[in-house]
């Protein structure tokens, strides 16, 4: 299930002829003048691009499909991306969350194929995630639904995506797989202590329930004991109910909440509204969708552990 609502038949009749050019030039032999020597891996956004450079180290070449900055659920995939992923060794990325992606991908010759999602468990997800029952279920009414992509920030589910990423590695370019493997068990290795991190600073707080202004910390809410309260659905740009609003407004209160999280790629506009009209704080829960200037961090880990101290905070860690 798509979680974007627009359709995505005309990005798929772009990559169908898009793809059909690209094949000329391949006839012509010029779709092998970008070949870099290296197992060149195209990456859907950020975590799939760190993954790929973290556990292709020196061997890999890693080209992000999604830049900086932009929001990866809006992406368009351009003529020239689509060329790219036809000319990659690998493309690696996550099913359903974004569709010119998905497209592009189902209509490429590439021989080696990654989806992140089938390589741990996704869960349907809506605008409230977690095992605490709130003042007011509004779950019953949900704005968007549908299978939550936002593995990565989950560390366990992260950690399966590591490994299998790492055997489709080791399988597509075998002349490296000793350190195919070596990096996978490091990375791994460096996920389980961010789960510890997560597990020890979350397990004694005030209150267990957070507002984010975009349903994508639902896996880490599950994972840790906490429950997220979404203002929108799994697309960050949702525009929530009034009646939605209402409901918040109304949970904070009697759970105890202090703060509406936004995240960087988005307008924090509905945090500050929503914060002002019910007398809260604002700050931000990073998705890691993408490194920017902005970011609490250089790198995932980073802005994971900026995460979990934003958490504490607005929990009350004790």
């Amino acid at each position: 299930m798509n979680i974007r609502r627009r359709p995505i038949a005309a990005a798929a009749a772009t990559t169908v002829t898009v793809l059909g050019m690209a094949a000329l030039t391949a006839c012509g032999g010029a779709a092998t003048a970008a070949r870099t020597g290296k197992f060149d891996v195209v990456a859907s956004f950020y975590p799939m691009a760190f993954l790929a450079d973290r556990i292709g180290g020196s061997h890999v070449h890693v080209t992000s499909l999604t830049e900086p900055g932009q929001e990866p659920h809006d992406l368009e995939i351009s003529p020239k991306q689509i060329i790219g992923i036809e000319k990659s060794d690998a493309v690696l990325y996550l099913k359903n969350l974004q569709p010119s992606v998905d497209a592009a991908v189902a209509q490429s010759s590439v021989g080696t194929k990654i989806d992140a999602a089938s390589l741990t468990t996704l869960e349907e997800h809506g605008n409230e995630v977690g095992g605490h029952a709130a003042a007011h279920d509004s779950s019953k009414n949900q704005e968007l639904t549908g299978l939550d992509p936002h593995i990565w920030l989950d560390p366990v589910r992260y950690a399966q995506v590591a490994e299998g990423v790492g055997k489709a590695f080791e399988k597509a370019d075998p002349d490296h797989a000793a350190d195919y493997r070596k990096n996978t068990a490091a990375l791994v290795k460096k996920l389980d202590a961010l789960d510890v991190q997560f597990k020890d600073g979350l397990a004694h707080t005030r209150t267990k329930v957070f507002i984010t202004t975009h349903a994508a910390f639902g896996y880490l809410a599950e994972r840790y004991g906490l429950t997220e309260e979404a203002v929108n659905g799994l697309d960050p740009e949702s525009e929530p109910s009034a009646a939605r609003v209402r409901d918040l407004e109304t949970m904070a209160r009697a759970d105890g909440v202090t703060t509406v999280f936004y995240e960087t790629l988005v307008s924090d506009k509905t945090a500050k509204t929503i914060a002002a009209d019910a007398g809260l704080k604002t700050d931000v829960l990073d998705p890691i969708e993408g490194i920017t200037g902005k970011s609490r961090g250089r790198d995932y880990f980073a802005v994971q552990e900026a995460n979990l101290k934003a958490l504490q905070q607005a929990l009350g860690a004790k």
